[in-house]
């Protein structure tokens, strides 16, 4: 209870929150048109229509008018030039009932934020605000929620500095908290810093509780596949096809999945295994946010094969992989785990005579179930080589210990008894360590591999 009761406190309302009013938004999108900031696989064009798409995902929000505004350097106080900013200002001024500009930036200085605020008379969302706001809105669970406050901490700290210089300019210079010995700024980096241990340790504790569940998973020996991929490429629709899981509901939004949720299924040989479905990626994502969502991600390492689901159709396609593919070799993942990733090519259905160009890429279609029983041969034939597992007949007496051994120890897939001399010929999935055990108890027993 006292646990419950620290929780709901570090979860109370965020001062950051956007809250849950409708936002008429206009859409800026700097594009750079040279240097090492600019995308060789992006388009400006793409790149405003997935910050339309992040908008469109919020309830209440609608885009007034999108606009792509060319600049030299984003790391400038304005992120335009003079003429540039004259410019969208205008624009900006123009339209009707406009409540937010959204800039298509990963993060721009408080103080930046402010400045343009006053000069346009609206709110300013960069990425990481209109991101965390969108987690804001989809988090369920208690984790989730824990680590979208931690995500919040590095813009607290920014708002604090915007604000201690703001009030120095407005008194000329800090006071001390009356009696305390602490400046302002100190106290709050003080309460700051306390709130970041209580959520780091909250989450340590929901980690630990995870590893728990991971052990007893290990104990019982049930494959874990992780499904991967940039949020919106159809992993759920995909874990729904592959476990027939009623219950499962994807959405057409981008991250409507934020936390790991696991997934009973079969494989060819009746193997039982566990799908774990996870949080999509997104290019341009400040570090801080993906770091929060690390306990998250954290589940991945343990897995014992990656399923890397990309939407083919989608025109960012190939940097959607590129984003991909970077945030899994920042997870520090074993490197077996990335050799052995399977590549699949979802959304087929929507493209004629579709032929992946990656050697090893799958072609499917999640909706429609083309490609499905190709893709769990696979990923059968991956798991087997990953966990060390054999699919084997053995000959077993009926009247000694073998069958119940093999129930206990192993999974039994097929029993056929043979009742004129007393024994079954069993069909089995064993670890190696159990077959080498069987072997050692019951050396005269026959085996077919």
């Amino acid at each position: 209870e006292e646990d419950d009761a620290e929780l709901e406190e570090l979860l109370g309302p965020s001062p950051l929150a956007v809250g849950p009013g409708a936002q008429r938004v206009a859409v800026v999108h700097p594009a750079v048109k040279w240097g090492p900031r600019k995308s060789p696989l992006t388009t400006a064009e793409l790149q405003i229509a997935e910050a339309v798409a992040l908008v469109d995902t919020l309830q209440n929000w609608t885009v007034l008018d999108k606009m792509i505004i060319p600049t030299k350097n984003l790391d400038k106080k304005f992120i335009f030039g003079k003429g540039n900013l004259q410019v969208l200002t205008e624009k900006i001024k123009k339209l009707p009932h406009v409540t937010a500009v959204f800039l298509n930036v990963e993060r721009i200085s408080s103080l930046t934020k402010k400045e343009l605020e006053d000069a346009w008379g609206v709110k300013v969302f960069d990425r990481y605000t209109v991101v965390l706001h969108i987690f804001r809105c989809n988090a369920r669970t208690k984790e989730a929620k824990l680590q979208i406050a931690l995500a919040e901490i590095p813009l607290l700290r920014s708002n604090l500095k915007n604000e201690v210089a703001q009030l120095d300019q407005q008194r000329g210079g800090s006071r001390y908290i009356m009696g305390s010995g602490e400046t302002f700024m100190e106290t709050q980096n003080r309460i700051l810093k306390e709130k970041e241990l209580k959520i780091r340790n909250a989450l340590d504790k929901l980690r630990r509780k995870r590893s728990l569940l991971r052990t007893q998973r290990r104990k019982r020996e049930f494959p874990v596949i992780s499904v991967m991929g940039y949020t919106n490429c159809g992993k759920t629709t995909l874990i729904k096809a592959l476990t027939g899981e009623e219950g499962l509901q994807p959405r057409d939004q981008l991250f409507a999945t934020l936390d790991i949720t696991a997934h009973a299924g079969y494989l060819p040989s009746r193997m039982a295994v566990i799908y774990v479905d996870t949080i999509g990626f997104l290019t341009d994502l400040p570090h801080n946010l993906v770091e929060s969502f690390s306990a998250t991600l954290e589940e991945v390492a343990y897995s014992d094969l990656i399923v890397h689901v990309r939407d083919i159709t989608h025109p960012e396609t190939n940097l959607q992989k590129a984003t991909v593919l970077s945030v899994l070799k920042n997870l520090n993942l074993p490197s077996h785990l990335l050799d052995s990733m399977v590549e699949v090519h979802n959304k087929v259905d929507l493209i004629e005579r579709y032929k992946p160009a990656e050697e090893n890429a799958l072609a499917i279609s999640a909706l429609c179930g083309h490609g499905l029983e190709e893709l769990k041969e696979e990923i059968e034939k991956k798991i087997l080589a990953a966990t060390g597992k054999k699919i084997l007949t053995v000959n077993v007496n009926l009247e000694g210990s073998q069958l119940s051994w093999l129930y206990k120890e192993a999974t039994v897939q097929e029993v056929e008894v043979m009742p004129e001399d007393g024994t079954a010929r069993v069909k089995v999935i064993i670890s190696s360590s159990a077959f080498g055990r069987y072997k050692n108890l019951f050396p005269n027993s026959k085996i077919f591999m």
